[in-house]
Order: C-alpha cells, then structure tokens, then sequence
C-alpha cells in the first residue's frame, strides 16, 4: 500500500493551489454582492480539492499503465512507476476519492439545486478522462482545455452560484484568469516531459508544437490573466483588486526562468509557477472582499 508519505506525494500537494484558487476567489466574488455561509465554501473546497487529488492519483497509474512514466522521467517521482505504491491500489485510491467528492458534492445538489448534480458528474468524468478512459484528453493535447474550464471557469462560476442562486458574469472574468494560470503549471509539466510524453505516445501542445510554442503560451496566458482581470475592474469600478498587480514582476521572472531552464531544474519553475497562482487569487480575493 506504501507509507502516509507516499500517498501524500501522490496527491502531489504543490499543484493544489489550482483548487483552491477558484473556490476562494468564487467566494470572494458572492461575498462582495451577497452573505456568505462558511459551510458551502467548505463544501466547495473540499470537493474541487478531491477531484484535483484523485485527477492526480488517476494520472500516477495511467501515465504508468500507458507508458508515461520512465526511468527516463525528470520530474518529481511517480509512485507507481517507482514501485512504491501498487497500481492497483492506486488506481482504486483515485476511484475511491473520485467517490467520495461525488458523495461530498451531493450537499451541494441538496442546498442549491439539480444543475450542480450535472456540474459535480463532469468535473469527476472528465477528471478521470483526463489520462483515463479510451479517449485520454492529456494524450491528445486536450488537457489544457480541461484544467482552463474546469479549474477555472466552473469552479469558480460553480462556487460563486452555489453560494448565491445566480451565475455571475463577474465570476467568469475572475475564472478565466485563475485558469490561465493554472495551465501555466501544466505548461511548465509537459514543457519539462516533452521528450518522454512523446516516446509514450502522449500528444500534448508542447509536442504537437514544440518548447518555443510553450513558451509562448506561457506568457500569453499570463498576460491574459492580468488582462481578464483589468476587465473586472472596468466592469466593477473598484480599484482594490489591483493588488494583483503585485505579482507582475513574479510572473516576469517565471517567462525569463522557462525560456533558460532545462530538465529538473524545471521542478522548481512549476512549483513557483503554482505559487503564483496562490498569491495571484489570494491578492484578488483580498481586492474583492475590501470592494464590499
């Protein structure tokens, strides 16, 4: 079964920040135009935080099953790959999390209604499609769409809706944002396994398109994220929220970081990179909260 520590390094702690990020920013944005209950937004937290950690454990074992993983690997350590976690424990670990966000999110089916029965099922489904199931999105360059719409937008047009009944237009220039940024993570992974995702056959942009392509992307989605968010503050009229702006120099550091870092060293760009993305939403939810 392995150690409590290799089951936590299978839920691979430094890319929750993507979870997070929208929940407290989603809640932000409810608080700012209504009263907020503290037990949705636990609820909502706990389940965006449980489907991210299965995604992750589904994606230990199928990156395994496929190939993904080698001995010819430069990131961080895969437990099954390793020998340290059995695959059939980790493959029934993540269905067992994936089971248990679904039971969690049934509260949220209960207080706000139906249509987040429907949400709550495709973020599990595609969660689990994202290296799973006969189509694999991340084997054919759609893991990108994945983490921006479900790490973004739904998550935190999803807990802005569950906490006051109505699908704000402000939420979704605040999830575009997040979203971005929590594909620059997922850049920053595949930019640093481009030549082992290709020998298993795994398709991702960086593949498809190369490293400069990647970088490209990078910055692009990073000023995207700064964009969507100076569409907030023209649509809200408040100024607080600039304090995002604070990060710039962070994220400008980051381009400069991937254009010049090869191989492990990228570990350390991914995990600034999900640094970012937490203090880049905290800032934002702070902002919005002093808007009230």
């Amino acid at each position: 079964m392995g150690s409590l520590n290799n089951w936590i390094a299978a839920a691979r702690p430094k890319t929750l920040p993507a979870a997070v990020a929208p929940v407290i920013v989603g809640a932000a944005e409810a608080w700012r135009q209504a009263e907020v209950a503290f037990w949705p937004v636990l609820i909502c937290l706990l389940f965006a935080l449980l489907v991210q950690i299965a995604t992750n454990m589904g994606n230990d074992y199928f990156d395994y099953v496929r190939g993904a993983d080698t001995a010819d690997r430069v990131g961080p350590e895969r437990l099954v790959a390793s020998g340290k976690v059995a695959p059939r424990a980790m493959k029934w670990a993540a269905l067992g999390i994936f089971l248990l966000a679904f039971t969690i999110g049934l509260t949220m089916v209960a207080y706000r209604g139906s249509e987040m029965l429907v949400v709550g099922v495709l973020a599990i489904v595609f969660g689990y499609a994202y290296t799973g199931g006969p189509y694999p999105l991340a084997y054919h360059g759609l893991g990108d769409v994945f983490v921006v719409v479900f790490f973004g937008l739904v998550a935190t047009v999803g807990t802005a809706y569950v906490i006051t009944g109505a699908v704000l237009m402000e939420a979704f220039l605040l999830g575009l944002p997040l979203g971005l940024l929590a594909n620059n993570i997922l850049v920053v992974n595949n930019y640093r396994d481009k030549e082992t995702d290709a020998a298993a056959g795994k398709r991702t942009l960086v593949v498809k398109f190369g490293r400069e392509f990647a970088r490209k992307q990078y910055v692009w989605q990073l000023a995207g994220a700064f964009f969507c968010v100076s569409l907030y503050i023209g649509l809200t009229r408040s100024l607080w929220p600039c304090l995002v702006f604070l990060t710039l120099p962070i994220g400008t550091r980051l381009v400069v970081d991937l254009r010049k870092t090869e191989g492990a060293a990228l570990n350390e760009t991914l995990a600034a990179s999900a640094r970012l993305l937490l203090l880049f939403s905290a800032l934002l939810a702070l902002g919005i909260a002093f808007s009230e």
